[in-house]
Parts: structure tokens; C-alpha cells; sequence
């Protein structure tokens, strides 16, 4: 193959990468559900004719990885060669989509004049508001995969450019909100049309040989840039164990465990010796594990590159078939917050052996969905809001304030202008929780409080897996509050949960309450003018600058030192 010249292969690659933001756009101006247009819960991969990543789209950062293996497994159970342009085929079925039965897939081949097979794949993949799962909203207690909606192993839903209304009216007939449904499926074939239509550009442009041979080297540079910024590490082997809350049919805790190893310029990431497969839907398909692994050796190796399959060769994932990480057919899988919660659980790992890493975060995605009927305009409603927690202080920073999860990316919360047109709630605050960061040196970022209340009768599904057990914190530095909701609070009925479905009366409340960072280093150690500032910004207050930090903050912002950090500036 022909060696290119770095400017040709740079507007190739750049060609690509323009291609997957337009096809991101045209989804998100297209989409009918808010979890795509506001929230952007979507994953979008253009692949060159051997399904290697060519490029993305800015997503929810672990549909990176699932999208990898779900046109694998899609590709492989249609045939390739049973394929044919036009064709658009639909993959939910979690085991091979990486992804929970709602996160729907479409994945297309593209064909290039004078090739008999396909010369690139094209995939999108959103989260669809309702499929006939047992439950509406999320499923929160199923046993196993048929109560989690309907399946599509990869289905033809348009042959030769023409929609199979056959397999449309299927889902129209199975969803109890077709018409959002409906329409997020055309933006996704939408976005698909677009990433079609540029791809025949390109070729028409360059030629298809000199596009190839520009994918060809960008993936040569992606591995060879990866290996060297895994080498460049140092070499060890880090073991942490973490828990996620419980599994919504038991009470109990279900143990994590991930070990990282790091041996020139390779990586494996080992999930053997965690819980076996659980009852309840927490468990994850092997794709969701990879895109969770690759997500975090992303972030450490080759942060500030565009994404292709290059980057990813030196990564090794392992995980038992059967186990909370590699879940087989029929074990539920449709709550997959133990994805967020596992990325933490890595980052534990490496922590022990890379001095950058940060404290833990606060834990995972702490939201909430509203589900019910709304009176007002007399049709059903799901909204959802993925909430902000604080990240984790570092050695040389604090954590920010109110972020979204780490897994999450680009992804963010729904404004309450959305939440309170969509669905019959009103907004009795939104503000940042004063002492809610991990103290220390550096602290933690700080969460969130939001206080709902439901105008009409309502459902509210709490979101989160990580409020039994604190976020870890490093270095001396204190681990912060887990996160919660409180249900009906002020009223004798309060209850505190993590992932749980109430029943809401017209006038009933609820408080989500997210955790901060965790903080780094001995908190006697932060320098008294950071704390100061603290508690005039309302980040912390003055009780714990004294009891915590050992600064007692005067009205006019001046301070002294308490004895315990008196005597602590004493010690060698």
C-alpha cells in the first residue's frame, strides 16, 4: 500500500472526523426525546471495511467501545455477505450491543462502486424512551432479559432504502410512547443518511484507495502513539475492590473487583474474581465492560487524539463469562449504573500506581426519571436528568463542582425550563450542598441538591448505585457523604433511597442529594487563604473550616489557626 503524505492523510482523517460531528448534529436536530437532543445520550461510529473505528462522534464515552463490538456481533448474525446497500438494521440485544435493551442501534453498510462487499459501516446508537419493557422508564428489579422489552438481534428494518414498515410498526405497537420512539428512529437514519453521503464525497474526492491508505496509516499512528504512552508508564500490577449498592431484588452488597496490570507497553485490565451474575438487571455485557475500559485507557494515554481503533490495541479486557462483567444470555442487564460506578472502581486500581490519578468522584450519576400522565396536555410522559456530582481532588488541584460523571463525557443534565414543559413537576431549588466535598489539602468538588415537587400524580425513579458505600478518597484526604434521595421529606413517610420507584401524590416531594469528590492530602495542610474562600463562597462552612481544616474564619474573612493545625505545622 502506497505510503501517503502527512497533509493528504490529515484531511482524510479530519474529512471523517467532520463527517461523524455532522451525522452527531443531525441526530441531535432531528431527535424527539430530550435524553437525546438535551442530554445527548448517543454513541456515533463511522468503520473502515474491516469494522475498525475510523471516527466518532462526541457521546456518552463507553458506547464508544460497545459500538465496536455491537457491529461485530450485528455483522456476523446478518452475514455480511447477505447485505445489500440501502440496508439499515437494527441491534439491541444486550449481550452483543454492549448496552441495555433501550439503547437501540442502528448500523448500516456503506458500498463503493466497484466493490462487492461493504466498504464501510456506519453506526448510531440512542437511548429510545420506551420499547414494552415490563415497566415504564427503566426497568429497576428484572430477573432476566424478557422482561426488559423487545429484542432485536439485528433486524432489517430498511432493505434497499425503504423502511420494513412491517418491523416499524412492530415497535409502534410494543412502545408506549410510539410517537418519540418512532421519531428518535428516523434521526438516527437520518444521521446515518448523512454519514453515507459523505463517505461517497470523500471517495468521489480522494479515491478509495488513497482513503484506505490514509485510515490505514492514522490507525498505524493511533497504536503506535498508545504503545509508546503505555510505556511510558510504569510497570506494576494494582488490585481494587469496590461495591455497588445491591442489586434492587436483595439488599445486598455486590462486590468488584479489577486488576490492572501494566507491562511495557501493554495493558489488561482483569475483572476475574468479581461477583458471580446477580438476579437483578445490574449486570453488564462484555461490550459495556470494554467501553468502560477503554473510556478510562483512553483518558490516561492518548487524551487529546481524535479516537480510532489504533489507540485501543495495546488494551486487553478480561472478564468471566457468567460473572457481574460478562453477562449471558437470559440474565438481566438493563440497569447499568454498575458501568459508572466499575469506572471508579478502575481508576482505584491505578491510583495505587499512578501518582496523577485523582480521588474518586462522587461515585456515579446520580439522577432521577419522572414517568406518569400528564393531564395538561393528556398524553404520557418520561423525563430524566442526569444529575452533577463533584469530582475527585488531585495531587495539585480540587475537584470541580457539580460535573457530570467522568463516563459520561460530553453528556448533560436537562434544563429544568425542559423538565417542567415535559412533565408536571415544579422546581423548589437547585443549589450546590455546602461540606458535601471530601476534605483535604486539595478538596473534592461539591454536589448537588434538587427539590421536586409533583403538580399532578406522578412515578419518580430514583438513579444510583453508589450510596451504601463513601467514595474513596487519597493521600489522607477525607471521603465524602454518598449520595441519596430522600422521598417525601419533612412528612413522616421521609425515605431515604438509592435506586428505587416511588408513587408520588400531587403535592409529594422528593430531595436528590449528590456527593462530592474526594478530597487529597491531610485537609490540616490546605493553605488557610483556599479555605477562607471556601466558606465565603458557601463551599464549606465555617464549623468544618474549624473542626476539619483547623481555620477558624472570621465574619470579615480574616482567620487563625486552631491548635490542632498549630501543632500539625509543627510536625517534620
Amino acid at each position: 500500500m502506497t505510503r501517503l503524505d502527512g497533509a493528504t492523510v490529515e484531511v482524510v482523517r479530519n474529512y471523517l472526523g467532520s463527517s461523524a460531528e455532522q451525522m452527531r448534529r443531525t441526530l441531535v436536530r432531528s431527535a424527539f426525546n430530550p435524553v437525546i437532543y438535551d442530554v445527548l445520550d448517543f454513541g456515533i461510529s463511522i468503520y473502515d471495511s474491516d469494522q475498525r473505528l475510523m471516527a466518532e462522534a462526541a457521546g456518552i464515552t463507553h458506547f464508544l467501545g460497545a459500538n465496536d463490538r455491537a457491529l461485530v456481533e450485528g455483522s456476523a448474525y446478518v452475514g455480511i455477505d447477505n447485505m445489500k446497500p440501502g440496508d439499515v438494521y437494527i441491534l439491541n440485544y444486550p449481550y452483543w450491543s454492549g448496552a441495555h435493551a433501550y439503547d437501540a442501534m442502528l448500523f448500516a453498510p456503506v458500498y463503493a462502486q466497484g466493490r462487492a462487499r461493504p466498504a464501510a459501516y456506519l453506526a448510531v446508537r440512542a437511548h429510545w424512551m420506551d420499547l414494552g419493557a415490563k415497566d415504564p422508564g427503566y426497568v429497576l428489579d428484572s430477573t432476566e432479559l424478557h422482561q426488559e422489552g423487545l429484542i432485536f438481534p439485528g433486524t432489517k428494518i430498511v432493505a434497499g432504502g425503504e423502511i420494513v414498515r412491517d418491523i416499524t410498526e412492530l415497535i409502534r405497537f410494543n412502545s408506549r410512547l410510539p410517537d418519540l420512539t418512532l421519531g428518535d428512529f428516523h434521526a438516527q437514519l437520518a444521521a446515518l443518511r448523512v454519514g453515507e453521503r459523505n463517505l461517497h464525497q470523500m471517495w468521489d474526492k480522494f479515491g478509495i484507495d488513497v482513503v484506505e491508505a490514509a485510515v490505514s496509516q492514522v490507525i498505524e499512528h493511533g497504536e503506535r502513539v498508545a504503545r509508546a504512552a503505555v510505556a511510558a508508564l510504569p510497570d506494576g500490577e494494582w488490585t481494587a475492590i469496590d461495591y455497588l449498592d445491591d442489586d434492587n431484588i436483595t439488599d445486598d452488597l455486590i462486590e468488584m473487583r479489577c486488576k490492572v496490570t501494566i507491562a511495557g507497553d501493554q495493558m489488561v485490565a482483569d475483572f476475574t474474581g468479581s461477583a458471580a451474575a446477580v438476579p437483578g438487571p445490574v449486570n453488564l455485557p462484555i461490550g459495556a465492560t470494554e467501553g468502560i475500559v477503554k473510556s478510562s485507557f483512553k483518558a490516561f494515554t492518548t487524551p487529546n487524539e481524535a479516537a480510532n481503533h489504533g489507540h485501543f490495541i495495546p488494551l486487553t479486557v478480561i472478564a468471566e463469562p457468567g460473572s457481574i462483567f460478562h453477562a449471558q444470555y437470559p440474565t438481566s442487564t438493563f440497569t447499568q449504573w454498575s458501568a459508572i460506578v466499575a469506572v471508579e472502581l478502575i481508576h482505584k486500581a491505578l491510583a495505587q500506581g499512578l501518582s496523577t490519578m485523582p480521588a474518586s468522584s462522587g461515585g456515579d450519576e446520580p439522577g432521577f426519571m419522572a414517568v406518569g400522565f400528564d393531564p395538561r396536555v393528556g398524553r404520557d410522559y418520561v423525563v430524566s436528568n442526569n444529575e452533577g456530582i463533584g469530582w475527585g481532588a488531585t495531587p495539585t488541584h480540587d475537584g470541580g463542582n457539580a460535573q457530570q460523571h467522568c463516563s459520561q463525557t460530553t453528556v448533560r443534565n436537562t434544563p429544568i425550563e425542559v423538565l417542567e414543559h415535559k412533565a408536571p413537576l415544579l422546581h423548589r431549588r437547585v443549589e450546590l450542598i455546602t461540606d458535601s466535598a471530601g476534605a483535604g489539602r486539595h478538596r473534592g468538588g461539591v454536589g448537588v441538591l434538587r427539590e421536586v415537587t409533583y403538580t399532578h400524580p406522578g412515578e419518580v425513579l430514583s438513579m444510583k448505585k453508589k450510596t451504601k458505600t463513601r467514595p474513596w478518597a487519597l493521600d489522607g484526604g477525607l471521603e465524602p457523604e454518598p449520595s441519596e434521595m430522600v422521598l417525601w421529606p419533612g412528612t413522616p413517610q421521609a425515605k431515604r433511597v438509592g435506586m428505587y420507584r416511588a408513587w408520588m401524590e400531587q403535592g409529594a416531594s422528593f430531595i436528590n442529594r449528590t456527593a462530592g469528590g474526594g478530597g487529597h492530602g491531610n485537609p490540616l495542610d490546605r493553605d488557610p487563604a483556599a479555605v477562607v474562600e471556601d466558606v465565603l463562597d458557601g463551599y464549606v462552612s465555617p464549623a468544618a473550616a474549624r473542626d476539619v481544616y483547623g481555620v477558624e474564619v472570621g465574619t470579615d474573612g480574616s482567620w487563625q489557626p486552631t491548635p490542632a493545625r498549630s501543632l500539625r505545622s509543627r510536625e517534620p
